[in-house]
């Protein structure tokens, strides 16, 4: 089937629905099922946001934005993973944790709004990807995932979103904020907060795909390889290494790997809106060094 005729059922399938609430982040995923479910279901569609230290506030500006480029009713719910000590202490299963409890609050919406449906954005080359703790959570909550029901992968997702008009059709993967956080290092409002702060600011600098993995208090910086050249100017080194200081950071490192998606985490595992794909060393390829 082509992307259009797998639009085209998944829309037809959605508005056999009374009405259905999208778990909504304002990612091409999530942005997709929003607009399929609004297409198919109007004004009983709803997309729901969860707000919480581990959401980077420019994410929730996009999902704003972008639930008003689609039209769709627009809630926010606020939660704290760090309630949970199981989510706080960062093994393999933070995202089961983190999936449950964001989910869970969509659920407790939906049931508020008599809603009878809740969906999320999961695709069909999510499932692909190795062990993912986060779809064990969908699973057990019975939430419904359109996208994989209907066998969308990630590029027709883009190409759906496309032909929506959605700006965000080409937007790269956004994991949650502790994703920069390497395994088995507690999850703290401190660590969460200065790498939101640090990727802003190289988003204000004008950087397109990079992460701050935060290794107690090390700052390690990726940035594609396409624009790490930019990276390597000297006035950016002494930019960053002011700023990153700044914010609480007592080493600021540039990995020469580039970006990559989940360095930080267990191998094989992946999850989070972010494609993990290996631990790798923590500081194999760090050079230069600017302290």
């Amino acid at each position: 089937m082509s992307a259009e005729e797998k639009l085209a059922a998944a829309r037809a399938d959605l508005a056999t629905e009374e009405g259905v609430l999208v778990a909504f982040s304002g990612g091409v995923d999530s942005s997709a099922v929003a607009a399929i479910a609004h297409d198919a279901l109007g004004e009983a569609a709803v997309a729901c946001t969860a707000r919480s230290e581990t959401l980077p506030e420019a994410e929730l500006d996009d999902a704003k934005r972008v639930a008003g480029e689609i039209g769709i009713r627009h809630e926010i719910v606020e939660f704290s993973e760090l309630d949970d000590p199981e989510f706080v202490k960062n093994d393999g299963d933070r995202c089961y944790h983190c999936r449950s409890m964001r989910l869970g609050k969509m659920f407790e919406r939906a049931e508020e709004l008599g809603i009878p449906v809740v969906c999320d954005g999961t695709n069909a080359s999510d499932s692909g990807e190795g062990h993912r703790p986060g779809l064990q959570a969908v699973a057990e909550l019975d939430a419904r995932s359109p996208l994989l029901e209907h066998d969308v992968t990630k590029e027709e997702v883009r190409e759906i979103a496309d032909s929506y008009g959605l700006s965000v059709a080409d937007k790269p993967s956004m994991a949650c904020l502790s994703s920069r956080i390497p395994t088995g290092v507690e999850v703290t409002e401190e660590r969460l907060t200065r790498v939101d702060k640090a990727e802003a600011l190289l988003r204000g600098w004008g950087f397109s795909q990079f992460r701050v993995r935060d290794h107690d208090g090390l700052a390690r910086i990726e940035i594609a390889p396409e624009e790490l050249e930019e990276a390597l100017d000297i006035e950016f080194v002494r930019a960053t290494r002011a700023h990153m200081e700044d914010l609480g950071f007592e080493h600021v490192t540039l990995d020469l790997h580039g970006y990559r998606t989940g360095s930080v985490s267990p191998e094989g595992t992946t999850d989070g809106s972010e494609s993990e794909t290996g631990a790798g060393e923590l500081l194999d390829a760090q050079y230069p060094t600017v302290e």
